[in-house]
């Protein structure tokens, strides 16, 4: 009883905003079927400039975050129990860590960092041979920053990946959120194919210059009204 009265209570509430800015377009999906509005989709900001392009080794896949339960980290460290000639790096030292690192089975080709600053983590995704983004976000900052860097990204196929990767261009998918679809997505995945120039231009596009701008322009636009 109590959630129906909080469902109606949210419903109406959500009838009262002049206007609604999703942060993308499966939030804008979502906003229309539990609110039944319209909304606009800007894109959260990223620093462009904290992260450079390099031409160091790059021998190391990477993952990034909080390895909270919903970002499947777990399913990143399965899948490097699978492929000992490939390594993996993992940055984040939150609740979940240790658990994580019961997972990893001893693996040598799996290395958990810890928490870094920023200029490390700038020189971890310049280096690396891609990000691994196994997890479903509503839009997801960290991609970007490793295309920031001019490196691509092995991402699962949903949510906000799919406005910010490029197949083929910036990225690859995995279809299925198994440990196996990522081994196989890493086995196939070759660095060659991706130019660290395009990458980073891309992820200009989503600067938070343009942010300022787009959002600007969207308020300018209500005050006008």
């Amino acid at each position: 009883f109590l959630l129906a009265y909080l469902r109606t209570w949210d419903y109406q509430a959500a009838q009262r905003p002049d206007s609604f800015i999703a942060d993308s377009e499966a939030v804008k999906q979502r906003i229309k079927k539990y609110y039944n509005r319209d909304s606009k989709v800007i894109y959260p900001p990223v620093d462009i400039d904290k992260f450079k392009v390099s031409d160091g080794q790059k021998d190391y896949f990477l993952l990034v975050g909080r390895p909270v339960p919903y970002k499947r980290f777990d399913l990143a460290i399965e899948a490097f129990n699978h492929l000992s000639q490939e390594k993996l790096l993992v940055i984040g030292d939150w609740p979940l860590y240790s658990r994580l690192k019961i997972k990893r089975r001893n693996s040598e080709n799996i290395k958990f960092i810890g928490l870094v600053q920023e200029e490390e983590l700038a020189k971890y995704y310049a280096d690396c041979k891609a990000l691994i983004f196994p997890q479903e976000e509503d839009f997801g900052i960290v991609p970007l920053e490793a295309m920031a860097s001019g490196r691509p990204v092995i991402a699962f196929r949903a949510g906000g990946a799919l406005e910010t990767v490029k197949e083929g261009e910036t990225g690859v998918f995995f279809g299925e959120q198994t440990p196996e679809a990522l081994v196989e997505a890493v086995k196939s995945f070759d660095e060659k194919r991706f130019d660290s120039g395009n990458l980073r231009r891309h992820a200009q596009k989503f600067d938070k210059a343009v942010f300022k701008n787009k959002i600007s322009k969207s308020i300018s636009h209500l005050t006008d009204l």
